[in-house]
C-alpha cells in the first residue's frame, strides 16, 4: 500500500521539478512511511511512498518492464499477482522482483489497458510509456483506492490525495458550490467531481489516458444488475455453495502479505463471517480490533465479546467517548478531503491508529456486505414505502417503520400520523428511479436551507439528481427495485463516502491498510445476479450471508438486527468540554468570511439544539456539515497547510529515464 503522485508537462515537454515532487509526496507521507521513491524523464516525474507489505526486499517503487521503456507507480495491491506472474512467465517475461508492482507494468506490456480486467485488487496505478510519451492512470473496479488529478494550461498533475495537488506553485483550491449541493444531497460528490473547482477523481472502473493532444477517460468496468424479469434462477443451497466458494478464495488471496495480517471485529455478521473464514483457511490465533463507545446508544461491546468468545482471536478494543472525537475531527476532516455529515469516521481513525500502534500494516473487514446482499435499513425502508404506497391511507402499514430505527427515540415509539410526516414524502412517486433514495436525499438537502444568499443564488435551479438521471446505465428501470437501489448505493454512496471517509482514508492516515473480501469483483457480480428475495427476504436483511453462517457463529450475532454504526454528534460538539476551534468556526466573524452558509440561521440552529428537548438527526446531521466545511475551508483555501521547508522528504531514490 502506498500513496503516489505525479507532474507531466504534456504541452511544454519542460522538465519538471524533482523538489515539487519531493513536497507532494511529502504531503501524503503517511500513506506510505517506509521508502520514497521517483521516476524522472524529460517531461515527466511521479513517486511513491511506500507501506512494504509485498516483497519488503526489492518490492521498491518505481519499477521498469525489462527494457525500461514502462515505468510504475502503484497505489494498492493485487491479490492474484502470484497466478498472473506465472502466466506471464510463460509467454517469456522476466521478473526482478516478487512485487505485485512489478506484475503490473509486465501484465500491461502484454495486453495495453485490458490488463486491467485480468487485475482482482485495489488498486490506483500510474504506468509511464516511454516510446509513445503518455501516461496510464486507472482505478480499481469499485474505488477502494482514490486517485485524484488537475491540469494547468500546460501541466497535469495526480496524486492519491487532493493535499498533495496544493504543493504545485499555480493551484488554489475554490470550492464548487454544486458540488457542494451534490455532497449535501448525496453525502459526496457524483464522479468526477470534488469539493473543489477544477480538481476531479478518476472514477472507479475507469483508466485514463494523457498524451500531449490531451487526455480521454474509459470505462472498463461497470455494476449491471439484470432486469427484474430474468434473474437467474438459481436455488438457495446452490447460491450459497457458490458464494462460500467465492468468499472463501476472497479471503484467502487477501491474506497474502510478508506482514502479519489482522482483521476489524464489530460483533456485527459481516466481519464476524469474515473472521470465521480467516479462522477457517490459517487456524492460527488471529488479532482482531475494534471499537467501543462510552454511550451505551452506539455500543456493541455485548455482540463484540460473543464474537470473540466463538472465534477465540486475541482481541483489542478501543472504547471513544464524545471528547475524542471532538479532539481529533479536524484531523479526519484534513485526511477526508470532504465535508463530513457524521462523525462516524473519527472513531475508525482512533482504531486504525489502535492497529498500528500494535504493529499491524494490514487488517480484513466486512466492508460491503450490506451493499452486495441488501443490508442497509433504507433498503427495508424503501420496501415497507412501496406496501404503504399501495394503500396510503392505511395506519398499519406504515407501522412496520418504527422496526427499523429503534435508536431514534422519537420514531421507535411512533404513531402512524408522526410516521406520515417523517416517512410520507413522495410516497406515491413509486416510478421514480430513485425512489429508494428520495427521503433521505430530501432530508439532507434541508442543509442547504443555511447557505448564504451567494451560494444559494449561485445553485439557484440545480437539481444534483438531474445529474444522476444522466449516469443511470441502460435499462435501468427495468431492474427489481432493491438491485436499482443496491445500484445508487454501490455506485454513489460505497464509493464516495464509505469507502474514502471510513475506510482508505481513516486506515492510511495512520499507515494501515484495509482489504474488503466482500468486494471482490467476483463477489459483487454474482450477488448482482441473485434472486432478490436472498438478500432482502421480507425484512430480513443479508439472508444468504446469515442461512450460511446459521452453524458458524453465535445466533445472537447471526440473528441480531441490522444496528446502523453511528457515532456521538450532539454530544462531541455542544458541551461544555467542547474544544475552541469549534466556537472559532460556528463564530459569526469566520461564517462571514467564508461565506458558505448564512450566520442568522446557524444561530437559530446552535441555539435551538441548546435549548430544546431532543435534538434531530437532520439537526445534527447539519452541525457536522457547518463544522466540517468550515474546517476543509481553513485547512484547503483560507491557509492552505502546505509542506514547510524544513519537513520535506530527504531520503528518496531516483531512476532515471532520460
Amino acid at each position: 500500500m502506498c500513496g503516489i503522485v505525479g507532474i507531466f508537462n504534456y504541452k511544454t515537454g519542460k522538465q519538471p521539478a524533482i523538489e515539487t515532487v519531493l513536497r507532494m509526496l511529502t504531503q501524503i507521507k503517511h500513506r506510505g512511511p517506509d521508502e520514497c521513491g521517483i521516476f524522472l524523464a524529460e517531461k515527466i516525474c511521479m513517486g511513491n511512498v511506500r507501506l512494504s507489505i509485498l516483497d519488503l526486499v526489492t518490492g521498491q517503487q518505481p519499477i521498469a518492464n525489462s527494457d525500461k521503456s514502462l515505468w510504475i507507480v502503484f497505489n494498492g495491491e493485487i491479490f492474484n499477482y502470484l497466478e498472473i506472474r506465472e502466466e506471464l512467465e510463460k509467454k517469456n517475461h522476466v521478473f526482478q522482483t516478487k512485487s505485485d508492482t512489478e506484475v503490473i507494468v509486465h501484465l500491461y506490456e502484454e495486453y495495453g489497458p485490458g490488463c486491467l480486467e485480468k487485475l482482482n485488487g485495489q488498486f490506483a496505478i500510474a504506468i509511464w510509456d516511454n516510446r509513445k510519451e503518455e501516461l496510464l492512470l486507472a482505478r480499481d473496479r469499485v474505488g477502494i483506492r482514490p486517485l485524484f488529478y488537475c491540469k494547468t494550461r500546460n501541466t497535469f498533475l495526480f496524486g492519491s490525495e487532493i493535499k498533495a495537488l496544493l504543493e504545485y506553485p499555480d493551484i488554489e483550491l475554490e470550492f464548487s458550490p454544486f458540488a457542494l449541493s451534490q455532497i449535501f444531497t448525496f453525502w459526496t460528490t457524483l464522479t468526477p467531481n470534488t469539493a473543489f473547482k477544477d480538481v476531479y477523481e478518476l472514477p472507479p472502473g475507469h483508466y485514463m489516458i494523457v498524451r500531449h493532444s490531451g487526455l480521454k477517460v474509459i470505462k472498463y468496468w461497470q455494476l449491471s444488475f439484470p432486469p427484474e424479469n430474468s434473474v437467474e434462477n438459481f436455488t438457495l443451497e446452490r447460491a450459497m455453495e457458490e458464494f462460500h466458494s467465492l468468499f472463501y478464495d476472497a479471503v484467502r488471496i487477501r491474506l497474502r502479505a510478508d506482514v502479519p495480517v489482522g482483521a476489524y471485529l464489530s460483533g456485527g455478521i459481516d466481519s464476524s463471517a469474515t473472521t470465521s473464514y480467516i479462522n477457517e483457511i490459517f487456524p492460527n490465533i488471529l488479532r482482531t480490533f475494534s471499537i467501543g463507545f462510552t454511550g451505551k446508544d452506539y455500543d456493541e461491546t455485548y455482540y463484540q465479546d460473543l464474537a470473540v468468545k466463538s472465534l477465540r482471536t486475541e482481541h483489542t478494543a478501543f472504547r471513544c467517548t464524545p471528547q475524542d472525537i471532538a479532539e481529533k475531527f479536524p484531523d479526519v476532516v484534513w485526511y477526508s478531503e470532504i465535508p463530513l455529515l457524521r462523525t462516524a469516521p473519527v472513531p475508525m481513525f482512533y482504531l486504525s491508529r489502535v492497529v498500528r500502534e500494535n504493529n499491524f500494516k494490514v487488517v480484513i473487514t466486512g466492508e460491503g456486505a450490506d451493499e452486495i446482499l441488501g443490508g442497509y435499513n433504507i433498503f427495508k425502508e424503501s420496501a415497507i414505502r412501496r406496501f404503504w404506497a399501495k394503500d396510503p391511507q392505511s395506519k398499519l402499514r406504515p407501522m412496520l417503520l418504527t422496526k427499523l430505527y429503534p435508536y431514534l427515540p422519537h420514531l421507535k415509539d411512533a404513531n402512524s400520523n408522526i410516521l406520515k410526516f417523517f416517512f410520507g414524502y413522495k410516497l406515491l412517486e413509486t416510478n421514480s428511479p430513485f425512489y429508494s433514495h428520495l427521503l433521505r436525499w430530501h432530508n439532507t438537502s434541508r442543509i442547504k436551507n443555511h447557505f448564504s444568499n451567494q451560494f444559494a443564488e449561485e445553485i439557484k435551479g440545480y437539481d444534483p439528481l438531474n445529474n444522476l438521471e444522466k449516469e443511470l446505465p441502460e435499462n435501468f428501470e427495468k431492474m427489481h427495485p432493491l438491485s436499482m437501489a443496491q445500484w445508487i448505493e454501490l455506485t454513489i454512496f460505497m464509493s464516495g463516502y464509505l469507502l474514502s471517509s471510513q475506510g482508505d482514508r481513516m486506515a492510511m492516515a495512520n499507515s494501515v491498510e484495509g482489504r474488503y473480501p466482500f468486494l471482490d469483483h467476483r463477489i459483487i457480480e454474482f450477488c448482482s445476479k441473485l434472486p432478490p428475495g436472498y438478500k432482502l427476504h421480507g425484512l430480513n436483511e443479508k439472508f444468504l450471508l446469515k442461512r450460511l453462517m446459521k452453524d458458524r457463529l453465535p445466533d445472537p450475532v447471526v440473528k441480531r438486527p441490522k444496528q446502523a454504526y453511528r457515532a456521538p454528534i450532539f454530544e462531541s460538539f455542544i458541551s461544555d468540554a467542547a474544544p475552541g476551534y469549534i466556537a472559532e468556526v460556528l463564530d459569526n466573524d469566520y461564517i462571514m468570511t467564508t461565506g458558505i452558509f448564512n450566520p442568522e440561521s446557524v444561530k437559530k440552529l446552535l441555539t435551538k439544539m441548546k435549548t430544546g428537548n431532543q435534538v434531530s438527526e437532520i439537526e445534527n446531521m447539519t452541525l457536522t456539515a457547518i463544522i466540517s466545511t468550515h474546517l476543509l475551508y481553513d485547512k484547503f483555501i483560507l491557509n492552505p497547510n502546505k509542506v514547510g521547508k524544513n519537513a520535506v522528504l530527504k531520503s528518496c531514490r531516483i531512476e532515471y529515464g532520460l
